[in-house]
């Protein structure tokens, strides 16, 4: 067994996996997992560059994770960074601070490199299953970046478009500095259309109607999850491969959009860096779904994190 350590920074969250790899068949067993927002993707879609204090907030929790993979002992560190820092001007900046607390480079990856990381982690548990045929579609919403990845036994099409949760509500939400609490009906329209901007584009590439298995990733798909199964608490391994029909992911889409922060906020599932952008990454799963036809998602707690372990062992 070699024990290796994954990073996943992305628009909203920076999350870590320490876990036992098996070299010969590239199965992980979990050490440590734990995820900090830090909003890295702060502004970026209006500035073009990591604000200081995000970048701060991003380099906090590396000191974390820096304790935490000398403490387990891992022997080998790999850090993938996705959508913001690959928008940003001033990424140098935080290519360095990583460097600095972690003694890794940061990999800066393309959208495609990112898509392949997450199909490979959402779908290595699904062979084989009978109920849960391929070809897979995997969406992966992200604060920036939404990816999309159609496959069964390798990835056969990808694309990644940039309608995330973070983006969304930052470009359509946010007036005078504030989250429009509940959004007006106007504002809900625009990001509709500029989802379905996306998902044309993403159509170009990646064959979304011909798949039989929608996977949904990343944590606007999981809170959603936690709100449909009803959970007093989050709930990894209750949350983990639960199928939720469309039905209800239209309901609670609603219920966010026409709800306060406070009420938000007050939902048992919900993490507190998420209360402002859930309504926005639930319409984006939303749209997905009738753009592909989907009844149901598959929800995964596996996703691009897994596939960077699996990538090292």
């Amino acid at each position: 067994m070699t024990r290796v350590a994954a990073i996943d920074c992305g628009t909203n969250s920076v999350r870590l996996l320490v876990a036992d790899a098996d070299p010969v068949t590239g199965e992980l067993t979990d050490i440590d997992r734990r995820m900090r927002i830090v909003r890295l993707g702060q502004d970026v879609d209006r500035t073009g560059r990591l604000a200081p204090e995000a970048l701060e907030r991003t380099f906090a929790a590396c000191r974390e994770y820096a304790e935490a993979i000398a403490a387990h002992g891992a022997e080998k560190v790999r850090f993938v960074a996705t959508s913001a820092s690959r928008d940003a001007e001033n990424r140098e900046d935080f290519v360095r601070g990583v460097h600095d607390i972690l003694r890794v480079e940061p990999e800066v990856i393309t959208g495609d490199q990112e898509a392949e990381f997450s199909f490979t982690g959402a779908t290595k548990e699904l062979t084989g299953r009978e109920d849960l045929t391929g070809p897979y579609l995997v969406v992966d919403i992200g604060g920036g970046s939404t990816e999309f990845v159609v496959g069964d036994d390798r990835v056969r099409a990808a694309r990644s478009v940039d309608i995330g949760c973070v983006r969304m509500t930052e470009r359509h939400l946010v007036q005078g500095g504030a989250v429009t609490d509940p959004p007006v009906p106007g504002q809900v329209a625009a990001i509709r259309a500029d989802i379905r901007a996306a998902l044309d584009l993403a159509e170009e590439t990646v064959p979304l109607r011909q798949a039989h298995t929608l996977v949904g990733l990343a944590g606007s798909v999981t809170t959603v999850a936690g709100i449909a199964l009803g959970l007093g608490t989050y709930d990894s391994a209750a949350i983990h491969h639960s199928r939720i029909p469309y039905e209800r992911v239209a309901e609670i889409t609603a219920r966010l959009l026409s709800s306060t922060h406070d009420e938000r906020a007050a939902i048992p599932v919900m993490h507190p860096g998420r209360v402002d952008v859930i309504a926005a990454g639930a319409l984006v799963l939303l749209e997905i779904m009738e753009r592909t036809g989907a009844r149901e998602v598959v929800v995964s707690e596996h996703d691009i994190l897994d596939g960077i372990g699996w990538s090292i062992a």
